[in-house]
């Protein structure tokens, strides 16, 4: 424990409340040893139940974790604040950022025009009685999915307030706090928060250019995990894409356990240049989640949702005491992109264009002698030794990129850069300020 910062309260719920504050502050530092209940309760002149009460409060709420003999820590990545925030080195002025993950919007279709005609049909202002997905937008969804393997069949559509909101609905309403997770390690940051906010335990799943390996899966699977989050392609990272004979093999171990929670992300969409591997179905309990953020823009919050019958149900269940129902106008706003020929376009241009920037940098790394990972989508993961001293010596020559350990669960080092914002001039000079950075740590260190 910081020694300047000393732990207060008389009941559990002050004492989580002073642990929370001192995490929020950093005089907890991540992964630090808290004292142990009976030494903590003695000096606040409390019971030990009363501090051990306030312990698993906070490792329910995913801000602290189990450390086995060595008692209870901080855990790495605690879902306070800002934790992404905290932890991603903000890219000084003049250097170029790509460290952010977002889609390049000089390659989005604009918006303005398709919200004035969808404000133009508006006769008066809805009212509660109103909400749910609109009948237009669900039959056009069904066709796009089915269009691309998903099983929905006549079953259940849903629409979210993005990707996480469907997650966190589907978690919320098949697990408990404490129940295992299986997440890509490395994975999305934001549903590593997640999943350690609703006081799940991650479980890490191995992941190479093909998706979740086997080997990774089968462990999960045998260690128990309660759910499994795959992401279809363009993973983020490290750009995966699950290929049709992985899914094969995916599908094969899945079907020895049934009752596991299928979540399939295909958040990159059209964008992701390859055809998905749906694996839905291959569980009785299972979402697709496809988000409308990559494609359309970030401020498009929405993602549709299909799955079986009982696991959609739980969510618009949930979605009733909670969120209610996604906007129409913001419904409306998505059938026009879908339905727009120069939309589509812009959508298949922009793809190709992340494509080839993506494949350029790789390619020139591989001329330097550093493998780099990024079959799909906008980011290449690269293995490094040092983060910390690779972004730094990368910032120094004017590139941002993420440090790994924003995705990393217990993989090894890598950092992400994102190739939205690059330029085909930048290619060969960041190709050599990586070169640099990397390869000083020692030519093994370049592969996977």
């Amino acid at each position: 424990m910081a020694e300047q910062y000393q732990v207060s309260g008389t009941t559990a719920a002050s004492i989580a409340a002073s642990i929370e504050a001192g995490v929020l502050s950093g005089d907890f530092a991540h992964g630090e040893k808290l004292p142990a209940i009976r030494l903590l309760a003695h000096g606040l002149r409390v019971s030990p139940a009363t501090v051990a009460k306030a312990y698993q409060e906070l490792r329910q709420r995913g801000i602290l974790e189990a450390a086995g003999r060595s008692g209870t820590r901080v855990r790495q990545r605690p879902p306070v604040a800002s934790p992404r925030s905290a932890l991603r080195i903000a890219a000084p002025p003049g250097t170029l950022d790509l460290s952010s993950g977002d889609p390049d919007v000089r390659l989005m279709a604009p918006l303005g025009p398709y919200l004035r005609e969808v404000a133009a049909e508006l006769r008066e202002p809805g009212d509660y009685s109103v909400g749910g997905v609109l009948p237009e937008l669900e039959s056009a969804a069904r066709a796009r999915l089915a269009a691309d393997g998903v099983p929905v069949g006549d079953g259940p559509i849903a629409l979210t307030n993005g990707a996480l909101d469907a997650m966190e609905c589907l978690l919320v309403t098949h697990l408990r706090p404490g129940d295992t997770v299986a997440v890509e390690d490395p994975g999305w940051a934001n549903l590593l928060d997640l999943v350690a906010a609703l006081g799940l335990t991650a479980v890490p799943l191995e992941v190479d250019d093909e998706g979740p390996t086997t080997d990774g899966l089968a462990s999960a699977l045998l260690a128990g995990v309660r759910a499994v989050i795959i992401t279809a392609r363009a993973q983020n990272p490290t750009g995966a894409a699950v290929t049709a004979e992985r899914a094969a093999m995916l599908r094969l171990l899945l079907t020895v356990h049934p009752g596991v929670l299928l979540i399939e992300d295909d958040h990159a969409a059209e964008l992701a240049g390859v055809p998905l591997h749906c694996l839905g179905g291959t569980t009785a309990r299972w979402a697709f989640v496809r988000s409308a953020s990559k494609p359309f823009g970030p401020d498009l919050r929405m993602a549709v949702v299909a799955g079986d019958a009982t696991t959609m149900g739980r969510l618009t269940g949930r979605q009733r005491i909670t969120t209610g129902w996604v906007s129409t106008m913001l419904q409306s706003l998505l059938l026009r992109l879908w339905q727009a020929e120069t939309v589509a376009e812009r959508i298949i241009a922009a793809g190709a264009s992340y494509d080839r920037r993506r494949r350029a940098l790789r390619a020139a790394l591989s001329a330097r002698g550093v493998r780099a990972h990024g079959a799909t989508g906008i980011n290449i993961w690269v293995r490094v030794e040092d983060e910390t001293r690779t972004v730094t010596e990368l910032r120094d020559r004017g590139y941002a990129v993420a440090q790994g350990a924003l995705f990393r669960h217990g993989s090894p080092p890598g950092v992400r850069v994102t190739v939205s914002r690059l330029d085909d001039a930048d290619v060969e000079p960041l190709a050599d300020a990586l070169a640099a950075a990397v390869l000083p740590a020692g030519p093994g260190l370049s592969g996977r």
